[in-house]
């Protein structure tokens, strides 16, 4: 985790930016719950327990600042709060989500599924492809059991 946030403190460094206390009291919430797909909400309670004297506007503009930075994700899995993650370093796409619509536990998909649909994109209509997102919504196998 140290590692990871030194490399983060250096993201910040080169595009202007510092890492002051209440921005590195975020990331560590963000690193500790990494698993997770924390909302702004989510991650101010958790901001809140080690440091209280951090507002919940603070934790708004920093983690809008790391999603402008391409540090974290801001998405949204269709029930309208954003929730965020870290970007996979080093990763050529960001991965792909499945989300139960009974639970609501989002499970992911490490493996690149789109390459071929890709080709075909970039081919047939002239688009250059950066990224993409997948989310499927169905019944996860804890609920179907």
């Amino acid at each position: 985790m140290k590692e990871r946030l030194e490399r983060i403190k250096e993201q910040l460094h080169t595009s202007g930016y510092k890492l002051t206390p209440q921005r590195e009291a975020t990331v560590h919430v963000l690193l500790e719950n990494e698993e997770d797909h924390l909302s702004a909400e989510d991650v101010y309670l958790l901001v809140k327990v080690k440091s209280p004297e951090i507002g919940l506007a603070t934790v708004y503009r920093t983690l809008e600042l790391l999603s402008e930075l391409k540090v974290i994700h801001k998405i949204n899995f269709g029930d309208g709060v954003a929730r965020f993650e870290f970007r996979a370093e080093n990763a050529e796409h960001h991965h792909h989500h499945l989300i139960c619509i009974q639970c609501g536990t989002v499970d992911e998909i490490e493996e690149d599924l789109l390459e071929e649909v890709e080709q075909v994109v970039e081919q047939d209509f002239n688009f250059k492809i950066v990224d993409h997102r997948l989310t499927f919504h169905g019944t996860c196998h804890r609920c179907q059991s």
